[in-house]
């Protein structure tokens, strides 16, 4: 079970988004619930997607054989950045908020059921049970740090011009 400890580690975190999401999704108007589930969620996926990156996804960036999986992934997550800014700076009480968390919802919520009906197996398959350990020490490392980065941070499309 250690070996395949990685996979379980990140799908505990989307079982965790999908809640949030579900969560989320049921609030009304600008809620402090919104306000704080948003953030929550927000925070959460910041610091899942950087640690992500740094553990699974560079390895199979260095691997030909997973590297199109991973960069087809790291776009997304650059997507989802992109949404979560963008409601971050919309008014919370408007329809077009919702609207727009619903499609980024969909969006996510399609981007790790294909992550872990595809693109984990894949790279289970790919990855020695030496490198599987490796990934989820840098994981259960970076994910911290990460975390208290994005709390600490404020996302801003203005900032992701500069």
């Amino acid at each position: 079970m250690t070996e395949t400890k990685i996979f379980a580690r990140l799908k505990a975190d989307h079982d965790r988004h999908r809640e949030l999401l579900a969560r989320i999704d049921e609030t009304q108007g600008d809620s402090d619930e919104r306000r704080y589930l948003f953030e929550a969620f927000r925070v959460e996926v910041t610091a899942h997607a950087a640690s992500e990156e740094m553990s699974l996804y560079a390895t199979m960036l260095a691997n030909p054989d997973l590297r199109d999986e991973a960069q087809h992934s790291v776009a997304e997550h650059k997507e989802i950045e992109d949404f979560l800014t963008e409601l971050y700076e919309m008014d919370f009480s408007s329809t077009g908020w919702l609207t727009r968390f619903r499609t980024m919802k969909e969006r996510y919520l399609h981007h790790i059921d294909e992550e872990e009906e595809e693109m984990f197996p894949q790279a289970e398959k790919g990855l020695s049970d030496a490198k599987k350990r490796e990934l989820i020490k840098i994981f259960e490392k970076e994910k911290p740090k990460e975390k208290a980065k994005a709390a600490e941070d404020e996302p801003s499309s203005e900032h992701a011009k500069a």
